[in-house]
């Protein structure tokens, strides 16, 4: 098999282990209804999920680093394989639980070496693309898993997917030990090296706003189905359409993000993702009622969010770029705090105000966002004046 065909392999996959992930927003209700708890209760799995990711695979890469790719792949399928039998077999909630932060933990050891292994597999010059092709195919398990997992749960019952996602990582594992070659693993970075990194502020400034954007996304986005279920009661059955439609956003924002880097320059486009995203939430409430102007600002939200995200990655590169591999793979971890973050503030303010009120926290959290990439540029404005002084 070619090189090139291995890589949309490592793509297909990754879209398989990105729907584990992202599958559940659609189907949060159902879940919540067969396990006996609340919605907000059920939100939780999306923040266990994200701290097993965020939390346990640096821990994890750290420790296998001297084991070869190849295992490392089959590793973090066999861990999802776990995951996945216990959320079909294990009863009660706390289990549930336990099952999806062995999710996480396999997901994210996975796409961390489909990553590595793309670009070691593509020709001279052509990494970039190989590991564009691996995001897209993680990144495209959100424009489909969800709605996916949608129709699933309400036409049968929502482990079926489980079932479905458990037999085709049967046959990955088969493809990776028949297809995949073996290659040596990378040189382990400390953890202590990789949080040493934190202490330039810039860089610490950056992980802030980063953590920030995805705690405004994911306090949305966990509760999204029960969030339109609620806003728009006439559209309960169309729910599905609505997540694709907002999914297919997510993947126009990922490709604007990059363009208007290149014509605008990347602050310019950060803070304007930023500024949308707080607008199109701010408005939210002012539409209620009105059906095609909530669906646009909820698809103009999701764009801008994901035109913040390889943006964010590109800045990070800039900033840091004799150490890109620690910046990306400290941002990715804190992408995946924010979702940890963001899914226990929204299940909070479910309890204790309204489901409708979640754009508002969604906006507040965004904003702070900005606000801390406003005092970084402040700071690195004056800093640099006062060197040329010296």
């Amino acid at each position: 098999m070619r090189n090139s065909w291995k890589i949309y392999m490592l793509a297909l996959i990754s879209f398989l282990v990105g729907t584990t992930q992202f599958s559940i927003v659609g189907m949060l209700d159902k879940i919540a209804s067969s396990a006996g708890v609340s919605v907000s209760t059920a939100g939780q799995l999306i923040t266990v999920f994200a701290l097993g990711n965020a939390i346990g695979t640096p821990i994890v890469m750290i420790a296998t680093a001297q084991m070869n790719q190849r295992k490392q792949l089959l590793m973090a399928l066999i861990i999802i394989l776990i995951g996945i039998t216990a959320t079909l077999s294990l009863p009660g909630f706390a289990l549930l639980m336990v099952s999806r932060v062995i999710l996480g933990l396999g997901t994210g050891i996975f796409i961390v070496t489909a990553y590595s292994l793309a670009s070691k597999l593509a020709v001279p010059g052509k990494q970039g693309s190989a590991m564009s092709n691996v995001a897209m195919g993680f990144s495209s398990s959100l424009v489909l898993g969800v709605p996916l997992g949608r129709i699933i749960a309400v036409s049968y019952d929502w482990k079926t997917l489980f079932w479905g996602i458990g037999v085709l990582c049967l046959a990955a594992v088969i493809v990776v030990v028949k297809y995949i070659p073996v290659m040596d693993g990378e040189a382990a970075i400390p953890l202590s090296r990789r949080l040493d990194f934190l202490k330039q502020p810039q860089i610490a400034f950056t992980m802030g706003v980063t953590f920030f954007v995805f705690i405004g996304f994911s306090v949305v986005d966990t509760y999204i189905t029960p969030f339109l279920a609620a806003a728009m009661p006439a559209m309960e059955n169309r729910i599905s359409a609505i997540l694709l439609i907002l999914g297919l956003g997510s993947l126009l924002g990922s490709r604007l993000g990059g363009f208007l880097a290149d014509r605008i320059g990347i602050l310019r486009t950060l803070l304007c993702a930023m500024a949308v995203q707080a607008l199109a939430l701010v408005l939210l409430n002012s539409v209620s009622g009105w059906i095609i102007g909530m669906i646009l600002l909820l698809v103009v939200w999701e764009i801008a969010v994901w035109i913040f995200g390889p943006t964010q990655n590109f800045n990070l590169v800039s900033l840091a770029p004799e150490a890109s591999s620690i910046a990306l793979s400290l941002n990715s971890s804190f992408v995946q705090l924010g979702f940890a973050a963001g899914a226990g503030a929204g299940g909070i303010s479910i309890r204790s105000l309204s489901i409708l009120d979640i754009p508002w926290i969604s906006a507040g959290s965004v904003m702070i966002a900005a606000a801390i990439a406003a005092v970084s540029i402040v700071r690195e404005r004056s800093h640099t004046r006062s060197q040329e002084m010296m």
